[in-house]
């Protein structure tokens, strides 16, 4: 991928001996290059299994690696509340997003814990809280709402550079929220969630009405294909994604419309109509019309979704999407698959592995757990 230069917007850690790290860098690339050194690797910083944001009891605000015993690795401190994060695909670095309408980005080294740059959205933008890298890790895309016009965005930054910005590409549509790569592609799917903000006026939907939420697949700038719901759903964001091992594309939804909805989960493949799942009234009321976060199992077979609003997790046939368990969990979030099951976390501190051969197991830590665990 090729994108124009621009101007950078990242602010990289300024270091008063440039010259002679740059030396050294050089020197130590080469030997890396070579295969004389070891390559950094998340084995460098206790082998995290998945990152998330989270809130200590004192009010500070963190990015945390957890491990596959669902132990807490590493944590390192953020700015202001942080929503997902991005993990380079080649090396122990996150790119911490802070919660819609943020407009900052944190670049961490996690050996260290320090900050290689910070990713300002440029001046009438703000970010949605959620980016993905290319398959190499040279760029970085992140979701943005364009204030003034309402459109949506995608920002694309140059981590060989020092995350200098170098351009950015419509969304396909309004209110771009998460976005992800296709496995072995450089196509990129967004979750244009069909609903316009403003910094000036904090979390407020100001497009109810007239909202259009659409998926969109996307590559080297170009719409490739969008995917919208029926109309009598267009008050139903699509919000946050999880990807399948054959290529589909699951998604959750938030309810912004009156009275209660047909469903929150779907699934799409590029190419054909979208599938929606339709459960019935008491189980959606469970959700409170709110899904949190996503996850596919790796079979394929499966899909779960979370509720912080109604304190649920629901498993669900990926085939059919016809609901298959419920488990409560008070102030649920963030799930991720791990082995054959998923793991989810709350924001009462709760680590839950839910299904497969190991059955549950629960633990408890001392942070409060944001919205999103991101596999690595």
């Amino acid at each position: 991928m090729s994108p124009r230069a621009s101007g950078p917007t990242a602010s990289p850690t300024a270091n008063p001996n440039t010259g002679h790290n740059t030396g050294r860098r050089q020197f130590l690339g080469g030997l890396l290059a070579a295969g004389l050194i070891p390559r950094p690797s998340w084995a460098d910083v206790g082998s995290p299994t998945f990152l998330s944001a989270a809130a200590t009891r004192d009010g500070a605000h963190i990015l945390a690696g957890i491990r596959a015993d669902l132990a807490v690795a590493f944590q390192f401190p953020l700015p202001a509340r942080g929503h997902a994060a991005a993990a380079h695909p080649t090396r122990p670095e996150a790119v911490a997003f802070a919660r819609r309408p943020g407009t900052y980005a944190v670049v961490i080294d996690c050996r260290s814990g320090a900050q290689k740059a910070v990713l300002r959205a440029p001046e009438g933008r703000h970010f949605y809280g959620h980016g993905a890298f290319s398959a190499d890790g040279d760029l970085l895309f992140t979701t943005e709402n364009e204030c003034e016009a309402g459109q949506g965005r995608i920002g694309v930054w140059d981590a060989a550079r020092g995350y200098a910005r170098v351009d950015d590409w419509a969304s396909g549509g309004v209110g771009p929220h998460d976005i992800k790569r296709l496995p072995d592609s450089e196509v990129l799917v967004v979750a244009n969630g069909g609903i316009e903000t403003h910094p000036d006026s904090g979390r407020t939907k100001l497009n109810i009405p007239t909202m259009r939420p659409n998926l969109a697949y996307l590559e080297q700038g170009q719409v490739l294909e969008t995917a919208s719901l029926p109309a009598a759903l267009h008050k139903n964001s699509i919000r946050h994604l999880a990807l399948g091992c054959t290529g589909e594309v699951a998604f959750g939804m938030q309810w912004q419309g009156a009275g209660a909805v047909s469903g929150l989960v779907g699934s799409h493949r590029r190419g054909e109509p979208i599938t929606l799942s339709h459960s019935d009234a008491a189980h959606l009321r469970d959700m409170q019309g709110y899904i949190g976060s996503i996850a596919v199992s790796s079979d394929g077979a499966t899909l779960a979704v979370t509720s912080p609003r109604g304190g649920k997790t629901q498993i669900y046939a990926a085939a059919t999407l016809a609901l298959l368990e419920t488990h409560e969990i008070a102030d649920v979030c963030g799930v991720v698959l791990q082995g054959d099951g998923f793991t989810v976390t709350s924001g009462t501190g709760e680590i839950r592995h839910l299904g497969g051969r190991r059955g549950v197991s629960v633990t408890h830590s001392n942070l409060m757990w944001d919205n999103h665990l991101i596999a690595l």
